[in-house]
Parts: structure tokens; sequence; C-alpha cells
């Protein structure tokens, strides 16, 4: 079991229990699963392999190639084209993820002072965008500065059982 997942499960959920007035254990806030989106635009094969090959490091797990749809002539994009790519972390990978993201690598972003409180969703989700992927520790070198969207999707009902669950995972907001 991963160390975050433990602690989740014997000390921050009867806290966050207590916290948020909850009397079924089963309404806790929790995390259902972590979206990292990346997306590449109009780049070169080689580039895009490399883009993959860091959101693999970076996650642990094989990335989903995502392709467009449409034909946009002014955005010169053809049907089918790969133009970005996602990993869907769920369980044990997810709480390592986060516990890595959380105490690695936000304290190495320069000027870092909080994450913004305004990504939350009215479902309780919360997603930020980082502009550059280079404070994760496994990527060495990077060959285009690309950024990603990190979505934390939750089982809470709003915005403050959304932002207590994440405060009590450790992530550091902006201002309280």
């Amino acid at each position: 079991m991963a160390n975050l997942k433990e602690t989740y499960t014997k000390e921050l959920a009867p806290a966050l229990q207590k916290q948020l007035g909850v009397k079924n254990p089963m309404l806790v806030p929790r995390l259902t699963k972590v979206v990292i989106n990346m997306g590449f635009g109009i780049v070169e094969k080689d580039t895009q392999k490399q883009l993959v090959h860091d959101l693999e490091a970076i996650t642990g797990q094989k990335a989903m190639l995502c392709k467009a749809h449409k034909s946009i002539s002014n955005f010169k994009l053809r049907e089918g084209m790969v133009i970005g790519a996602k990993v869907t972390l769920r369980g044990t990978r997810m709480y390592d993820f986060v516990e890595r993201f959380v105490n690695v690598t936000l304290p190495r972003i320069r000027d870092f002072r909080g994450v913004p409180n305004r990504g939350f969703d009215q479902a309780g989700n919360y997603t930020m965008g980082l502009k550059e992927y280079v404070t994760f520790p496994e990527i060495t070198a990077v060959s285009t500065a690309s950024g990603m969207d990190i979505t934390f999707v939750t089982t809470a009902r709003d915005r403050n059982g959304a932002k207590a669950l994440l405060e009590a995972l450790g992530m550091p907001f902006m201002g309280r």
C-alpha cells in the first residue's frame, strides 16, 4: 500500500469526516483518479515521441495518444493527426503520483507560492496547469518546453469538500 494511501485511510479520512461534519464515512471525499494531459500542437514525430516518453516516465504508465477528430485548415490540422497524450492514474499509482507531486515536484517550481484556488469546478474536481514539466525529478533533458494539465477527480460534492481533501493530502494552496 502506498504511504499516502495508508495515511489517508487511517488518519486523514476520520479527520475529514469530523471537519466536514459528515456522519456516513462513505460520504467522506476521496480521490478517484488523476488525469495528466499533455498537448503537443504540431511538432515533429521525434519530438512527439520524446514528449510521450517523458509523460510515461513521469507517471510510470503507458500514455494514450489523442488524435484530432476534425480537420481545421487554419491550424494546419488534419483528421487523425496526433495532437496530445494523456494518462489516467488510479489506485496505488495515483497515490504514489500525488505524493511525489506534492512533496517533490511542487517545491522545485521556481518562485512557488502555492497552487491557485481557481481550478475547482462545480463537481468537486481540481484542475491545474504546469507551464513546464522540467520540475519532475524523472526528467533529465528536455528537447521542447511543454506544459501539462493535471486533473484531480474526487468524490466531493462541492468545491469546499474537494479543497479540504486536497489540503489534507498536502496540496499547498495560495492564501487561505
